[in-house]
Parts: C-alpha cells; structure tokens; sequence
C-alpha cells in the first residue's frame, strides 16, 4: 500500500509505503502519527501513487496542462533506454577505445576470479594457514596470484605481528 501525504507544517508532500507508526517530512524533519496525516491518496501501485505526487505539484506551479501532455512514468521510463546515444556510444566519442576497456575487465576478473568475496586481510591470513612456515616472499608470492599487491601484504604482515595474531621468528611467519 502507497499513500500520498502531506505534511501539515511545511505542505510538502511524499510516498510513505505500508502503514508505519510514524513518518517523517523529509524538508522539514517534524515527525508525526501515520494516520494523523492527511491522506491524498491511497493506492497498492507505487506508479499510480508517483503520478498523483507529480501532478498534485505540477498544478502547485501552476504547471498542470504541461505535465498533463507528458506520457506516464512507466511509458517515460521505459523510453529512457532508447533516448540518446548508448555508453558504447558516448565513451567512444569521449575518445575511449571500449574494446580495450572490455579486455582489461577481463584481465582483472580472470586474477581476482579466485578472492572474490576475500578480503586482502582474509588472503593473506589464508596464505599463513596453508602454507607451513612461511617466509614474506612466500606470502607476497601467494597473494600476489590472487590480485593482492605485495606493499600490502608487508604491510599486512607487520601488523598482524604487531597485534600478537601472528609471529615471526627469523624471517619465518606462523598464525597464533
């Protein structure tokens, strides 16, 4: 359910959905009672609850045979898709070679296909799990094929033996 309400103070008016408790005025920020407010309209499509919102403030600027003419938001919105040029199209003639573009997002989909969903920490915490005793350039080695640069993980590393969750014994690292 979508209502149509006005707020008494500031006469703004706005979309609530369901039925809350309270709502509040997004221009002025007074709170008050859901079914205290005064109700335009109540409808259960929010495209119909949006028509009436539009409208109610084209004729408050006196602008209401002018929105009358323009089609409904679903019609406009659809329309959307076909008006002006598509983002191949502008990032072409904005001098991007789009092809190039595509094939990098490759390059970086297929390196990091196997973290994602992993944080860097995660990583590297992985990389101390299942490797026995690693030293730093095993670590950097291990996260380096999964997409994580090697400044991170030395710096990963010192803190982690800073915070006591990892130890380091002659160039040697261990999870605690």
């Amino acid at each position: 359910m979508y209502a149509v309400v006005g707020c008494s103070d500031c006469q703004a008016l706005k979309i609530v959905e369901g039925r809350p408790e309270t709502t509040q005025c997004p221009r002025c920020g007074k709170r008050r009672k859901f079914e205290k407010l005064k109700k335009f309209v109540e409808t259960d499509d929010e495209d119909h609850a949006r028509e009436v919102r539009s409208s109610m403030l084209a004729n408050r600027q006196g602008e209401g045979e002018a929105f009358a003419k323009l089609d409904s938001f679903t019609e406009m919105e659809s329309q959307i898709e076909e008006a002006g040029p598509s983002d191949d199209e502008y990032l072409e003639a904005s001098g991007v070679d789009t092809e190039e573009v595509a094939e990098a997002a490759e390059r970086v989909e297929n390196r990091s296909a196997s973290t994602r969903g992993t944080s860097r920490k995660e990583t590297v915490l992985a990389a101390l799990r299942e490797l026995d005793r690693p030293t730093e350039n095993e670590v950097v080695s291990f996260a380096d094929e999964r997409g994580v640069p090697a400044d991170y993980v030395r710096d990963a590393l010192a803190k982690l033996v800073r915070r006591g969750e990892v130890s380091e014994s002659r160039g040697r690292y261990r999870l605690l």
